[in-house]
């Protein structure tokens, strides 16, 4: 039993949240690719019988004169390896996938809180003996046990649900199945 809750557009003001970080991902991406493209012409230029360029030369010369215990190598593997770690940290780490934008622009919900305030809603019905409640960022989906009345059920978690300001469209699916466990 699937439906639209109501508000089929988002307003105006309400947008997919952004990561804080989107804007620094980027720019390391960026940086990356241009020193990718720079390394991989002057590689392809020195294959095609052309001189490396003088940037290149003097780096291998840099690295064949110095030695791994050169404060100048220990530095610069000191930042690659805070780099990397810094990389690793911003792509490991939660995003904005578990809020909810709300129809005030800035207002966000927490899908936990969404799950947390339909099973309270579930529970408070006549017959309902257990629920199971995951919200998505587009739908949430509610399993019930118990002998109350699929239709009824339903009704009742739209007409809650609805109290909630999500911005866009959000799908509500309630599942019952009769009897206890």
């Amino acid at each position: 039993m699937a439906g639209e809750l109501t508000g089929d557009r988002p307003p105006a003001g309400a947008r997919r949240l952004r990561s804080d970080r989107t804007f620094w991902a980027g720019l390391v991406v960026v940086a990356g690719l241009v020193v990718a493209g720079a390394l991989l012409y002057d590689a392809a230029a020195v294959r095609a019988g052309r001189t490396a360029r003088p940037w290149r030369a003097e780096t291998a010369d840099e690295l064949a004169r110095r030695h791994l215990d050169d404060p100048v190598v220990l530095i610069a593997a000191g930042a690659a390896v805070l780099l990397g770690l810094g990389c690793l940290v911003l792509a490991l780490t939660a995003g904005q996938r578990r809020w909810l934008p709300l129809t005030r622009p800035g207002a966000v919900i927490d899908r936990a809180g969404v799950s947390a305030l339909v099973t309270r809603w579930a529970r408070r019905i006549d017959g309902v003996d257990s629920v199971k409640v995951r919200t998505g960022r587009g739908r949430t989906v509610v399993r019930i046990d118990g002998a109350a009345e699929p239709a009824a059920v339903e009704r009742e978690l739209r007409a809650e649900l609805a109290q909630v300001p999500l911005a866009g469209e959000h799908r509500l699916d309630v599942r019952t199945r009769r009897g206890s466990r």
